[in-house]
């Protein structure tokens, strides 16, 4: 199943209900990855232009599509990034397809 790299960013009324009760983030978002065949790898916080970061697991880009703008109609987040990955090994394979490709492209002039 494809990866994705998730970047998250709090409102400050999402923050100031998550003081009042800590739960835990995992058990918030992680059910609702699972109902589109999606799983949570690892979820961090942060510091910086993003307050959590996750490595999430899903079928497809649909699935993790849908899982985003749910968790992003709840209002609780000011930004959501999410990132196709792909594994080196996919990633060599697409540098050699590269110099093919390079070998047929000619560039504008």
């Amino acid at each position: 199943m494809p990866y994705y790299l998730t970047q998250v960013g709090y409102t400050p009324e999402s923050w100031a209900a998550q003081m009042k009760s800590q739960q835990d983030v995992r058990e918030r978002v992680g059910p609702a990855a699972e109902t589109v065949g999606g799983r949570l790898h690892s979820v961090f916080y942060a510091f910086g232009e993003h307050d959590l970061i996750a490595i999430v697991e899903f079928p497809n880009d649909a699935a993790v599509a849908a899982w985003s703008i749910a968790t992003s109609a709840g209002g609780a987040l000011r930004s959501l990034k999410t990132t196709p990955l792909i594994s080196v090994e996919d990633g060599l394979d697409a540098l050699r397809d590269a110099s093919k490709v390079t070998e047929a492209y000619r560039a504008p002039r």
